[in-house]
């Protein structure tokens, strides 16, 4: 029974890498789109958009939250069919604007009907078991060696370009004073 054991975790371990690296980038997504929608609801046809979101009830809010999701399915199949017809570069551009586009929509409808989609017990109770579950696979990523080997070599990197001192006439060092000067005259705005 323990080999059996021992052998299943040796077989899932990559699927659960995968699926940790899937959520990161996700996870990346989420943000990035939530950044700019909240840039593009400073428009004020789409802050009233808005506002009527927050009104909603919890069933519309629910139909709502699950339709970018539903209304870009089509999008993707059409993206796959153009792969499969020898128009691989435009399915994958598909499928990426619409990953994009989809992430960024949801993140900003789900800001907006959190609270009351907390109020649906089943969606609170779903929520919450789908976080745990993804803290894990995260953790489960970022204890392996070759994460920490990345983070490693990430954190040096970003240590040397900023502690690294250019030639006094290349032409990075003309472009960080340039980009010094810019920063300055922002900030005295």
């Amino acid at each position: 029974m323990r080999i059996l054991h021992r052998f299943q975790r040796w077989l899932f371990a990559p699927l659960v890498y995968l699926a940790a690296l899937l959520l990161l980038l996700e996870d990346w997504l989420w943000h990035l789109g939530a950044r700019l929608m909240r840039r593009l609801a400073q428009w004020p046809p789409l802050h009233r958009l808005e506002a009527w979101i927050c009104r909603l009830r919890p069933k519309a809010a629910l139909v709502l939250f699950v339709a970018p999701a539903t209304l870009l399915f089509p999008v993707k199949l059409l993206a796959l069919w153009a792969m499969a017809h020898g128009y691989p570069l435009t399915g994958v551009t598909v499928i990426v604007l619409a990953k994009l586009g989809g992430a960024a929509a949801v993140a900003r409808l789900y800001l907006l009907t959190r609270p009351v989609l907390l109020s649906i017990v089943w969606f609170a109770a779903l929520l919450a078991w789908f976080l745990a579950l993804k803290a894990r696979w995260i953790e489960k990523l970022r204890a392996t060696r070759a994460w920490q080997q990345v983070a490693a070599l990430h954190a040096a990197l970003r240590h040397w370009r900023m502690h690294a001192a250019p030639r006094p006439g290349s032409w990075l060092a003309r472009f960080r004073r340039l980009l010094k000067r810019f920063r300055s005259r922002w900030h005295t705005r």
